[in-house]
């Protein structure tokens, strides 16, 4: 905990924090009444809170409190939430749309050729809940399965690119290549990481996005297709193979952006 400047004061609750030497994090309890009188008289004196996680983000906001990072907590595995914001926002984004209610099968078709791709829509990661819809039988099993129907327009690339940002700032970015035979380009399926030939304009592309979205901190992936970038995802907890094979140390990289009052 710091006082950043007079009468300023900033503190942190979760554990992304934990490198800092100034924004130490005071850890998530689940009863405010556990946490010693000390941090609760700071958390009352602190006018920025650094990842307040799900149980105290909305009372922050509620005190009038700025905290970091925005629009993280609230989108996390949310991709009905991220579509709404991405079309609303007229970020480049696959066509998506929801289905429910009756004839899901027949009204998809009619919007949709195949192949398709369906996902999970809640709190599905890790390329887990992604499925490539050949036809009227894999989509049938997706739909008994899945309410409401997330539909997305499939785009035929071998590779996307993610980009960490943080404030602002490009913390690394790197392909995702998907192995032979799988259309998912998550490395927990098995995707390889090249660090090589990142595109300055891919960087550009999600530089602006998440400025416009209000990300604070997020692992963005996108891709290009004839031409033109496509966002496919925000992820809030994003894997961190990637920085390893890069050399690379997340926690003490946004220690260090902490200290240095970056964000």
């Amino acid at each position: 905990m710091k006082q950043s400047s007079p009468g300023k004061v900033r503190m942190a609750l979760g554990r992304r924090a934990r490198a800092s030497r100034t924004v130490r994090p005071v850890g998530v309890l689940a009863n405010w009444e556990d946490y010693p009188k000390e941090v609760r008289d700071t958390f009352g004196r602190a006018s920025r809170v650094y990842y307040p996680s799900v149980l105290y983000e909305e009372l922050c906001r509620t005190l009038g409190k700025e905290i970091f990072p925005r629009n993280y907590y609230s989108l996390l595995g949310n991709k009905i939430l991220q579509t709404q914001l991405f079309q609303l926002l007229e970020i480049s984004h696959p066509r998506t749309r929801l289905f429910y209610g009756r004839q899901r099968l027949e009204r998809i078709k009619r919007e949709f050729p195949f192949p398709l791709v369906a996902k999970t829509p809640l709190g599905s990661s890790r390329g887990r809940g992604v499925f490539l819809i050949r036809g009227d039988g894999d989509l049938g099993r997706y739909l008994d399965r899945h309410r409401p129907a997330y539909i997305q327009e499939y785009l035929p690339i071998e590779r996307d690119l993610r980009v960490v940002l943080v404030g602002g700032r490009v913390l690394h970015a790197y392909w995702r290549v998907r192995r032979p035979g799988d259309f998912r380009d998550n490395v927990a399926q098995g995707a390889s990481i090249q660090l090589e030939g990142i595109p300055s304009e891919g960087l550009a592309f999600a530089l602006d996005a998440a400025r416009r979205c209000a990300f604070d901190e997020v692992g963005m992936d996108i891709c290009r297709v004839e031409g033109r970038y496509y966002i496919l995802e925000a992820n809030m907890v994003y894997g961190l193979e990637g920085f390893r094979q890069a050399g690379l140390d997340l926690y003490e990289t946004l220690g260090r952006m902490l200290d240095e009052g970056l964000f």
